[in-house]
């Protein structure tokens, strides 16, 4: 299959892109600045020569969107949303202009959209959008915006013979540098990965084997469309999340932080404390419906597997292109 991934070159288009072209599909990626030969140059904002890369294709997986790893400041929040809202916008209007659309449109979107909360859990069907939970700090409604406007820019757009998919995707966990566990296991290695703020905080993720496994699924399930949860079945409290991984590099404690040291730590490392302290007790109700077993669906086994991939120095291995996952006669 040819297989189109706007913003293909941050951590989660790399997981992709390896596993996708190591299964022998045809993958093209649109970046800001191209340095292979299968690398388009777009902006994320105007249509332009890039749009016909879409144009015959099979899949289109947009993942385009400022980092989040910066400081929540007024202008990175804006330029986070500008960024999410008018990439899906212009890859809406080329999937619509295209002679032959692909037949799916995968749309990346996040988990944050669910409210902060420790009860229930949040699932497609039942789940709470976030924006009216009282006592949290205001700009966490601001990323719940950024979310929903991103959906709505997916829902909008006009292509009938394309079939769409919201991915609101928790923490895609993998042992690549500088990605999310990378981060959390150097904290666990310098003694540093207790509990945060009481550590009762639900934290939602999913291995990066069943990321690949789930974007493949959604790609050949016809009967899919709309907002799908992109997370293990299992979130777990933040204190225990990181005890398992301390377990699994062998680190026997790790300091507790308040929240005012976490927003110390999240200053050092130009992040913010949100990604520390919101409660994302997300569910994947729409993949366990629709029958996607998940190979790694417990923290502990799953951190294991990445601690000793990390080890090795391993990213991926390949796990695409399994029996089931359709490639088209317009593909390599």
């Amino acid at each position: 299959m040819k297989i189109v991934i706007p913003g293909g070159t941050g951590q989660v288009g790399a997981i992709l892109d390896r596993a996708l072209t190591a299964a022998g599909h045809e993958v093209v990626v649109l970046t800001r600045r191209p340095t292979r030969e299968r690398e388009v140059g777009w902006d994320g904002r105007t249509a332009g020569a890039w749009a016909e890369v879409v144009d015959g294709s099979d899949v289109v997986i947009n993942l385009a969107g400022r980092s989040v790893s910066c400081r929540y400041t007024p202008a990175n929040l804006q330029a986070m949303m500008d960024s999410r809202v008018h990439s899906t916008q212009v890859v809406g209007e080329a999937i619509a202009a295209a002679a032959r659309p692909p037949r799916v449109w995968l749309q990346m979107s996040t988990a944050t959209i669910y409210a902060h909360r420790f009860g229930a859990p949040n699932d497609e069907a039942t789940g709470v959008l976030g924006g009216a939970e009282p006592g949290v700090p205001g700009y966490w409604a601001y990323s719940v915006k950024i979310a929903k406007n991103w959906e709505r820019a997916q829902e909008r757009a006009e292509t009938p013979s394309t079939r769409k998919v919201a991915l609101r995707s928790a923490m895609v966990m993998s042992p690549d540098r500088g990605g999310v566990f990378d981060v959390l296991l150097r904290l666990a290695r310098l003694g540093l990965g207790g509990p945060v703020a009481g550590g009762a905080q639900y934290v939602s993720w999913i291995h990066d084997r069943d990321f690949v496994r789930a974007i493949e699924f959604l790609v050949d399930r016809d009967d899919i469309a709309g907002a799908v949860n992109l997370a293990a079945p299992n979130p777990l409290p933040q204190r225990r999340f990181m005890r398992a991984l301390r377990a699994a590099w062998g680190v026997p404690v790790g300091l507790p932080a308040t929240a005012w040291m976490a927003e110390l730590g999240a200053l050092a490392m130009r992040s913010d404390t949100e990604l520390l302290l919101k409660s994302r007790r997300v569910v994947p109700g729409r993949l366990l419906e629709a029958g996607f077993a998940f190979d790694h669906p417990q923290w502990p086994a799953a951190a294991g597997d990445l601690v000793r991939r990390s080890r090795r120095g391993e990213r991926i291995l390949p796990q695409a292109g399994r029996p089931g996952f359709r490639r088209s006669s317009t593909g390599t």
